[in-house]
């Protein structure tokens, strides 16, 4: 008898077919060993849309709104390309699966899908759908490296063990689809005049917004204000300088400057002495290991033109390749019971390293700790060592690694030293303050050579007597804060705006821990990337800004709990509850129904306003060059660059998703296109080898000798 397993992905699939050393492969599957390995492409099945349920609802009219299914139902997902029509991939993969878990020589259905909310409902809306009568178990694994794989084989659980967690996934999905369906429609048919994109409304998104609005807003309403600061220059009897800032009562900005004018001509002809002197060694321990977020923070704040969904790619690919253990994690910590395995993987990372003697691996409650684990360890690589990886892989595999490392290396230590010094003067009744630092052990820095600037005061006694050699009075203003960038705002969602300032604290690891949060790890970045595709937000370098139209939104829309971020963080606390069998998905899911329907009655009732007013433009359509064919002209199609008489049988197109060219890491553009048929040849800069490299190349697009079709052929410049 066979054992099937349904992966979420073809790669890894793969991943577990070579772990069993299954050769066997058909169409859609693998087969060897007693195993048979097939996969999806992430959800193949997405709920109904409401017209799949009442041919009524396939126009928006606000009286057949709220709109609450009796019960809720799948079919197979959309085609991203062709709106309306079954994607033919997923349909095809789907027959797949079914006719192989009706085979009669399975016996038991594995579902490998991620170990999260999604993963489980990715797997149970495919194995559910088809009624099985067959054993159902679940693979739960947070690497997909072979030794992994194989121990969790041995580790399956019965899939009925995972009903908190497919009611919290669906619990999710089913409350976005109704909030979303409902206020989108019903906002969209108040506030906006026009045909045209939605007024996108959502339960991550518009608290989100709000984040992003209020800082705006804060900056914008922002008055700075003037503040004064005094400094002097002391010399010691040796003729060594330093300089002292002046303090009153642990203060050193002052609104008055006659205060510190009057200060000023009291030091003329003074002198002074050593007050107090304090040394102190201090200790410096690495940041904590990745989460999600603090990696994404980390990769956006530090690499120009990176953004938190790319980070969140990025690491997926590295996962599902087994470099690193599963990225959509919560936790900065380790579980306790992976202190053999880490120290395997530390074994592996350290060899050859310039500071290898340093790195020593220790079980400290810094690094493992059962208790601050929510979920998923940290981030850390998995003790395959990769032999090739894209620059961008490059990028986040480092940094996972260095801060992996880290944790094994010595404790930082510094002196910090403070001088306080008197003037001569009783007028004067503060002191002036100097402070000097000196790295003294360099440990986990050296990892990513961080710099540490010293600062070196000279040798001094209290009561040794100092002489002034210049004071100077500065004037400063205040600055509002700064604007929102993708790693603060990652930080607010994290925890709700609680402990965001400091992302070690204890009360931030709390919020954390609960579940209350804006979103999760896996679906913060997709909200910031879909807030920019709406509209809503714009990005000006690194800072993300509130366009008009999100600011109208905040303004109008009256639904004020949607941007409240108790609200919101209550909602994903309840759905983490649903996991912990604190809640039930039926609860969860009356008080959004009924939320939904109250929303609904309020935006009716409210004033007309226009929001947004969508107008129609009409595009010209620009003839690129001359169909190599037939002659015609050629014009760019939404799917590709094809010949304008195409109705008369003409099939010359260069398709953008085409294939050849997406080995390279490149799509067809105007310009290119453009070039191709002017010239005959087009050169092309920036194509990405197998190995990641970058290389430029002449590209012709020329007829087959043997049939209708055409084929790339490439060049290199000489």
């Amino acid at each position: 008898m066979n054992r099937l397993i349904i992966a979420e992905k073809p790669s890894v699939a793969k991943n577990i077919a070579d772990a069993l050393k299954i050769k066997g492969r058909s169409d859609g599957y693998f087969e060897g060993n007693g195993y048979i390995i097939t996969w999806a492409f992430g959800h193949l099945l997405q709920l109904f849309d409401a017209k799949d349920y009442d041919e009524k609802m396939a126009k928006w009219n606000m009286e057949n709104f709220p709109f609450i299914p009796g019960d809720f139902r799948y079919k197979v997902k959309s085609d991203p390309r062709s709106k309306g029509k079954e994607d033919f991939g997923a349909r095809k993969q789907l027959k797949i699966i079914y006719s192989l878990m009706k085979r009669n020589d399975v016996n038991m259905i594995i579902s490998a899908c991620d170990f999260d909310r999604e993963g489980q409902i990715i797997g149970d809306t495919i194995i559910y759908n088809l009624n099985t009568q067959k054993q159902v178990y679940r693979l739960l694994l947070n690497e997909w490296t072979p030794d992994e794989v194989l121990r969790g084989l041995q580790q399956i659980k019965p899939n009925t063990e995972m009903k908190p967690l497919q009611d919290a996934g669906m619990g999710r999905q089913w409350a976005d689809w109704v909030i979303g369906i409902n206020l989108t429609s019903v906002a969209t048919l108040k506030y906006q005049k026009g045909k045209g994109k939605a007024l996108n409304i959502g339960r991550v998104l518009l608290p989100t917004l709000k984040i992003i609005y209020d800082r705006d807003k804060a900056i914008e309403n922002f008055k700075p204000e003037e503040y004064f600061k005094l400094s002097a220059t002391f010399k010691t009897e040796d003729g060594k300088e330093y300089e002292g800032t002046y303090f009153e009562k642990e203060e050193d900005k002052f609104k008055n400057k006659e205060t510190l004018e009057a200060i000023e001509k009291a030091l003329l002809n003074q002198t002074a002495a050593i007050k107090d002197k304090q040394v102190e060694r201090k200790r410096e321990f690495p940041p904590y290991l990745f989460n999600l977020s603090n990696l994404q923070g980390f990769i956006t704040s530090k690499y120009k033109g990176w953004t938190s969904d790319k980070v969140l790619k990025v690491a997926q690919s590295l996962y599902e390749k087994k470099y690193i253990t599963y990225p959509r994690t919560a936790s900065v910590v380790l579980e306790e019971s992976l202190v053999g395995k880490a120290a395997k993987v530390l074994d592996n990372l350290k060899k050859g390293l310039p500071y290898e003697n340093e790195i020593n691996f220790s079980k400290s409650k810094r690094i493992f700790d059962n208790s601050k684990v929510e979920s998923h360890s940290a981030i850390i690589p998995t003790y395959l060592i990769p032999k090739s990886l894209t620059k961008d892989e490059e990028i986040v595999y480092t940094a996972i690694k260095n801060r992996y490392i880290m944790q094994f290396m010595p404790v930082a230590e510094h002196e910090e030293t403070k001088i306080m010094s008197q003037i001569n003067n009783s007028d004067i009744k503060g002191i002036f303050i100097s402070k000097g630092r000196v790295q003294l052990v360099e440990g986990w820095k050296k990892v990513e050579k961080i710099e540490s600037k010293d600062t070196i005061l000279p040798l001094v006694s209290v009561n040794d007597a100092v002489s002034i050699v210049d004071h100077k009075l500065t004037s400063h203003v205040t600055k509002p804060q700064k604007h929102h960038t993708e790693k603060t705002l990652l930080r607010v969602m994290e925890t709700c705006g609680k402990g965001h300032e400091d992302e070690e604290s204890e009360e931030m690891m709390e919020a954390i821990l609960s579940g209350y949060s804006i979103g999760t790890p896996a679906t913060r970045a997709e909200t910031i990337k879909k807030l920019k595709d709406v509209g809503y937000i714009d990005t000006q370098n690194k800072n993300l800004i509130c366009t008009d139209l999100g600011k109208r939104l905040v303004e109008t829309f009256p639904v004020k709990d949607l941007f409240d971020l108790e609200f919101t963080g209550r909602l994903e606390k309840t759905l983490s509850d649903i996991e912990k069998q604190k809640f039930t998905k039926e609860n969860f899911l009356n008080l959004i129904f009924d939320f939904t329907a109250k929303s609904v009655n309020k935006i009716k009732n409210e004033k007309d306003i226009i929001i947004n007013e969508v107008t129609a433009e009409k595009k010209s359509i620009e003839i690129l060059g001359k169909c190599p064919k037939c002659g015609h002209g050629i014009i760019e199609g939404q799917k590709g660059f094809g010949c304008s008489n195409w109705k008369s049988g003409c099939k010359f197109v260069i398709w953008k998703n085409d294939k050849f060219l997406a080995t390279m890491k490149k799509k067809p553009t105007k310009t290119m296109v453009k070039t191709l048929l002017k010239n005959g040849v087009a050169p092309v800069k920036g194509l990405t080898s197998k190995k990641g490299n970058k290389f430029d190349a002449n590209l012709r697009y020329e007829k087959n000798l043997e049939n209708e079709y055409y084929s790339w052929k490439m060049e290199f410049p000489k």
